[in-house]
């Protein structure tokens, strides 16, 4: 796997994990009321969540995509998954209640399997992170040439800087909660969506226009960004 599949794997699951929902509060929460050890039980049950979204994901889509990796129109399922993702994460008016509205009561004893298991339900019932997970298979998918060993490295690494981003969070999180105001937590939201949308448009160009152009394309904004810089 070269550095640039690794780079871009780390940073989708540093993405993912800033993600702001019902699992990032209750996560900070944990970690305040009950401690480190008892938020990476609740955090271990949120990424086995994720694991069983990639495995449907990945089993539910693997036949059509093994039929149509090569069809550039793929691109075009993909990006429009991630841009209708991005533009129910922008429009979601509950950004600003969130941070008062906890789904899962933290557990009065540091019973872990307990907070292991609220931490899988909590994330398995989030339909919006199926999808999520869903439009990055379809797009990476197909790039890795649905080479089995490539697709599980790819996601053990995303799951990896998942993991990464939520320990930092769990330390910092007395600092977090502080800072995370209504307007800063519905400023993050929209700003996610936002990207989202333009990864999607990103994907579904790629689908449209020919391989050659697009590598043009990436080139020119590149060097655009390196003169800037």
């Amino acid at each position: 796997m070269s550095f640039y599949i690794f780079k871009n794997a780390f940073l989708v699951g540093v993405f993912m994990a800033f993600m702001i929902g019902p699992v990032f509060f209750m996560l900070l929460k944990t970690s305040i009321l009950k401690g480190a050890r008892a938020a990476i039980a609740f955090n271990f049950g949120v990424i086995l969540g994720d694991i069983s979204f990639i495995l449907i994901a990945y089993f539910g889509s693997r036949n059509l995509l093994e039929k149509i990796k090569d069809d550039p129109r793929l691109f075009l399922i993909g990006g429009l998954i991630l841009i209708v993702y991005g533009i129910i994460t922008y429009l979601d008016k509950s950004n600003k209640k969130e941070v008062d509205q906890d789904h899962v009561e933290v557990p009065t004893a540091n019973n872990y399997f307990k907070l292991f298991f609220n931490g899988f339900l909590l994330n398995f019932i989030n339909i919006g992170v199926l999808a999520g997970w869903l439009g990055i298979m379809v797009v990476v998918g197909p790039t890795l040439n649905m080479d089995p060993s490539s697709i599980f490295w790819y996601f053990a690494i995303v799951i990896l800087g998942y993991a990464s981003t939520d320990l930092i969070k769990i330390l910092l999180a007395k600092k977090l909660k502080k800072k995370l105001t209504p307007l800063v937590i519905y400023r993050i939201k929209r700003g996610m969506g936002v990207l989202l949308i333009v990864f999607g448009a990103f994907f579904m160009l790629k689908g449209v226009l020919p391989k050659e152009k697009m590598n043009t394309l990436i080139d020119k904004v590149q060097i655009e960004s390196f003169d800037n810089s």
